[in-house]
This record gives structure tokens, C-alpha cells and sequence, in this order.
């Protein structure tokens, strides 16, 4: 009998009963107290372990390290409901972080790293971002931002490095107690993020997120199977929402989050079976590596998978002996449908799965009525501890139909009660992971002297998705060797960050298509040659396909 076998063979409840179960138990009141219990419960057990240096804290430690840096937040002037913006990478001061911002009842407000200078001036000003915690790795694009943010002038904590004039976060800890008491506790409905996500109207848009949102999203993922993971591998950047609800999730389970350093397509299944992970997401990526002959050893319990290809999904469980699930989330909803473990002959359909726990889930059409069953629409969601909403209000308002959020997802919905993604509604790039709006990188591109056209659509590519694409159309007298694709390049790196960067440029010498209200025809362009690549200046390799 494999391994797989072993893990689907082991009873639990049905799943109705285990969507019961976790909806009627009480959540904590907030994500500081779950800390707190797990650390009642396991004090000496490893919250977390840092796979690149082995650095690692027990639960009880990292109490006392928490209420430390909150108490010296606290003392430097972050109040409750104060905004805090944070660009660190995955080192243990960003959840640290995170987690004494919680204690203290302040808002995060997570930065990409690899943002440039100008979209971290966007993100401190949209944010209304009081104070700034920053790596002095990144010194050089605050450096860089187009203007001062004066909000946050004399409230910058830097981690490592020379902080030169500002202060430095390891003095918040260094001086302030382990004991740490507030007048008024935070509570599930107070703000705890605000998360940008890259949205259709061109510049990314903070969604307003709840320590509700984080806990009814990790408790979702920890209970929904009835198993033990006490091994949770977080694979992605800390400033996205997958490893914050990871973390919660380990916190749940009693158990350990192990964070890599970044993204790693050649090293995630080394990651996996050297620390013996028993819950992670994976990539198609992954699979599409090189077979070993170590690939099945592991202690995989279940990975869940988005948006993989259904044909390879029943060879991804047989080479890597694991069991291989389906799941639809996103940064306004956190967990919307997931597959039960048990659900072996779903696998190779191409179902996201049921609705998951603390969400209901429904088709629409474009009135926001509800359509039959098998008939495509927009995939709505609500429940407890979806966004609050976005930043920006009139966004918040085309987000949604009554209290039902619109993900922008074609799909429908089998009899049984399965949901299947086929496409988007919004002009949404998903590169490895990276959402990539078109209109932004439309934005950039439309600022440069001598460019009257341009459109920006996905191409797809095995290694990451999708890439980015841009066609332009250059002004009268202007000719391509003055205003080169390496020179749109150069332009676009001042103001995005690489992964938004097209890879391929095309030049059109004939106006783009367009609709009668003059709207450009992207599907026209997408679909006028089977390789989008070809007729195209390819960045990454430099030459023309």
C-alpha cells in the first residue's frame, strides 16, 4: 500500500459534519490570543524554523519576543489602529512583526520587496501609512521615491544593515519588557491588514482585512480534512497573504511553519522532504522539474494545488506518492472552495472543489442573479471575514453585488455542487504567483515620449503561467531604433518592479483594434497568431522571435 493510500484511508466525519464542526466552534478573539494558546498548550514546541539558517523560536519565546517589540512599538508611538508599513523579506522580523502589530491592535500594511521607488511612495501615501519598518536592503528604493512621505518622517525602523539616521527595529526588543497589557483588547471585526493586490483599474488596491479574515482562513485550512499537519511549509514571500495564514495555521495545529527564503522551483521538493513538510502549496512548476528518484519521499499529507492543468494532476500524485487537492482562493476572500481529501474521483477534473467553510459560494450572470446549474458566470462569494472592503471606496462599490464580492472568475457549477474555473473577467496577468495588472504596466508604458498605442496581454508560458506581452504603436517620425525595446525596458524598471516588466515588446506599425466606443480589442490580438511570441522582442533573451 503507498503512503498516499495510508493518508486516504484514515477516517473522519463527513464532510458536512466537518464544515459544522469548524463554523460552530468559537474563533479566538484575536490573533495575538490563538498565539497565546498555542503557547499555553505547547511552550517548548517550535512555532516556526527559517530553512535557510535553521533559526527557529518556541512558542513560549516568541510570547515574550512579540509583547517585547509591541512594547517598544508601543513606546516609539504605534497605537491601536495605527498603519504600519512593513517591506521585509522572509526573515523572522517580519512575522515578528506582524504579530506585535496584532498585540498592540495596529494595521499592517505589507510591501512587495521588489517594489521600485515609486510603487512604494504609491503604497506609504494609499495606505495612509503612519510609521515604515524596512530592511536597509531596500533603503535604496525608499531612497528613491519620487517625493517625501512626511507622515512617516522620524517613524522608520530599520532591520539589519546601517540604518544610518533612522532608528533601529532590534532597539524596539532590545529595552522593553516581556509583560505587555492594553486597556482594550483588539477584536475579531478590527482592521489588521491592509493587503495590496493588483486590480483592473491599473495601480494595486488595498484590501481591508480583518483578524476575522485571518483566522476564519487558517482555521478553514487547518480543520477541513479532520488531519495532523505539524510540518506547514511556507514557500511563498511573507508579504503575500498565503504564508500570514499559514503561520495561523501552524499556530491551530500546534505545529511548525517552515519558511523559505523565496520562491525556489529547483529546491521546493528538496525543502519538503528534508523537513518532512506534511502541508504545502505547490506549483505546477514543481512538477514539471526533472524527475528524481527521491521525489516520493516524503510526508506529505495533502498539497493543495490552483489552477494546475487537470491532465497532469493524477501523475503528480502518482510520482510524488501524495495526495494531490484542488482549491480557489484569493487576497479579498481568502478561502473560497476547497477539495476534500477523500474526494478521489475528482481527481483530473478540473473542480476547484465545494465551498469551503465560513463562505458561500454562486454563479452569476452579469445582473448578479444567480444562473443554473452548468451554465457559466461570475464566481460570487461572501461570509464572515471576507474584505471589508478596498481602500478606495468607489472600488469597493464596483466589487460588489449587495454583500456578494465578484471575483472576476468565469465559472460554473456542477450538480453536486463543484465549482470549475474557466477563465477571467478581469484583465488580470498571473505570472509565477505575481498578479500583474495590465492597465499599470499600460500606465507605465503610455508615459513615454514617442508611444501613442499600447496593449499589455498575457502570453503563456510553461515555467510561469504566464508572461507579460506588450504591443505598442510608435508616433509619426518616431522609428524603432530610436525608442528601442531595450529603452521602453529601461523606462518601465523606474517604475515597476521587474516582474511587471513585459518580456515580450511588439511593434505595430497599423493602429491596435478597436471596439466602436474605442476600446482596444485585446482578444483580437491574442488570438491573430498561435504563438504570441513570434513577431516579438523577447527581454529575457534579448533577440527577436
Amino acid at each position: 500500500m503507498t503512503r498516499r493510500q495510508k493518508v486516504l484511508d484514515q477516517v473522519a466525519p463527513p464532510v458536512a459534519e466537518r464544515i459544522q464542526r469548524i463554523e460552530n466552534t468559537p474563533l479566538p478573539p484575536n490573533i495575538a490570543t490563538l498565539l497565546d494558546e498555542a503557547a499555553r498548550d505547547v511552550p517548548n514546541a517550535q512555532a516556526w524554523v527559517f530553512i535557510e539558517n535553521g533559526e527557529s523560536i518556541t512558542f513560549r519565546a516568541l510570547v515574550d519576543e512579540v509583547n517585547r517589540l509591541a512594547n517598544g512599538m508601543r513606546a516609539a508611538g504605534v497605537q491601536a489602529r495605527s498603519h504600519v508599513a512593513v517591506m521585509l523579506p522572509n526573515i523572522p522580523a517580519m512575522p515578528t512583526t506582524w504579530l506585535a502589530l496584532a498585540r498592540i491592535g495596529a494595521v499592517s500594511v505589507p510591501v512587495n520587496i521588489r517594489y521600485t521607488g515609486h510603487e512604494l511612495h504609491y503604497t506609504l501615501i494609499d495606505s495612509d501609512a503612519d510609521f515604515l519598518v524596512i530592511h536597509a536592503d531596500y533603503l535604496g528604493a525608499f531612497a528613491k521615491m519620487p517625493q517625501p512621505v512626511p507622515r512617516i518622517a522620524g517613524r522608520i525602523f530599520v532591520v539589519g544593515g546601517d540604518a544610518g539616521e533612522h532608528a533601529r527595529w532590534q532597539d524596539l526588543i532590545a529595552n522593553s519588557d516581556v509583560e505587555f497589557s492594553q486597556d482594550v483588547e483588539p477584536v475579531l471585526d478590527d482592521l489588521m491588514n491592509i493587503q495590496y493586490t493588483s486590480g483592473t483599474t491599473g495601480l494595486p488596491k488595498g484590501c481591508l482585512l480583518t483578524h476575522r479574515y485571518w483566522l476564519t482562513c487558517a482555521k478553514a485550512h487547518s480543520d477541513c480534512d479532520f488531519r495532523s499537519y505539524k510540518r506547514i511549509l511556507a514557500g511563498n514571500p511573507f508579504f503575500y497573504m498565503t504564508p500570514q495564514w499559514q503561520l495561523l495555521m501552524a499556530f491551530f495545529q500546534r505545529g511548525t511553519l517552515y519558511v523559505a527564503p523565496r520562491l525556489s522551483t529547483t529546491h521546493y521538493v528538496e525543502w519538503i522532504r528534508e523537513h518532512k513538510i506534511n502541508f504545502c502549496l505547490f506549483r505546477e512548476a514543481y512538477y514539471r522539474e526533472p524527475p528524481g528518484p527521491l521525489d516520493a519521499d516524503n510526508e506529505i499529507i495533502r498539497v493543495n494545488i490552483y489552477g494546475c492543468r487537470k491532465e497532469v494532476h493524477a501523475d503528480m500524485e502518482r510520482r510524488f506518492d501524495f495526495v494531490v487537492r484542488s482549491a480557489f482562493g484569493m487576497t479579498e476572500i481568502g478561502i473560497g472552495t476547497f477539495m476534500p481529501i477523500e474526494e478521489v474521483d475528482m481527481t483530473g477534473s478540473g473542480s476547484c472543489g465545494i465551498t469551503s467553510p465560513f463562505r458561500e459560494c454562486r454563479i452569476a450572470g452579469a445582473d448578479g442573479n444567480t444562473v443554473a446549474d452548468g451554465q457559466q458566470g461570475e464566481l460570487l462569494v461572501r461570509g464572515p471575514g471576507i474584505l471589508k472592503g478596498y481602500k478606495r471606496p468607489e472600488a469597493t462599490a464596483a466589487a460588489f453585488h449587495g454583500d456578494w464580492f465578484r471575483t472576476g472568475d468565469v465559472a460554473w457549477r456542477d450538480s453536486r455542487g463543484y465549482f470549475y474555473i474557466v477563465g477571467r473577467l478581469k484583465e488580470m496577468i498571473k505570472r509565477a504567483g505575481e498578479n500583474v495588472a495590465a492597465n499599470e504596466v499600460e500606465a507605465v508604458i503610455g508615459e513615454i515620449k514617442g508611444i501613442t498605442e499600447v496593449a499589455v496581454v498575457p502570453v503563456p508560458d510553461e515555467l510561469r503561467g504566464e508572461e507579460v506581452k506588450a504591443y505598442v504603436t510608435l508616433a509619426e517620425g518616431v522609428e524603432r531604433a530610436d525608442l528601442t525595446p531595450e529603452r521602453i525596458v529601461a523606462l518601465c524598471a523606474e517604475k515597476l518592479a521587474i516582474f511587471k516588466i513585459p518580456r515580450y515588446i511588439e511593434y505595430r506599425d497599423t493602429p491596435l483594434p478597436r471596439t466602436p466606443s474605442g476600446k482596444i480589442r485585446k482578444q483580437t490580438l491574442i488570438q491573430e497568431k498561435p504563438d504570441l511570441k513570434v513577431g516579438s522582442w523577447d527581454r529575457v533573451k534579448s533577440c527577436w522571435n
